[in-house]
């Protein structure tokens, strides 16, 4: 299932294999927390993030730069 969730005013493809949005969900509060609380090595990849991936009780944050993606727990 491809869903989109908007950061910085871009449109960001979030990708998930289940067909409830609870993730999503969670997924979205834990974004806008880490934009105004998140460190920088999150900062900076949410700045470049071209996808996101849900994979059990986590997310896989793609950034442009391979180094900058992340997982962030969604619990």
């Amino acid at each position: 299932m491809k869903l989109f969730i908007t950061i910085h005013n871009k449109k960001v493809p979030v990708y998930t294999d289940e067909k409830t949005n609870k993730k999503f969900n969670l997924l979205k509060s834990a974004v806008e927390s880490k934009l105004v609380k998140g460190r920088k090595a999150v900062k900076k990849c949410l700045d470049s993030l071209i996808s996101i991936e849900i994979v059990g009780c986590e997310a896989i944050l793609h950034s442009l730069n391979e180094r900058d993606s992340l997982a962030l727990s969604l619990y």
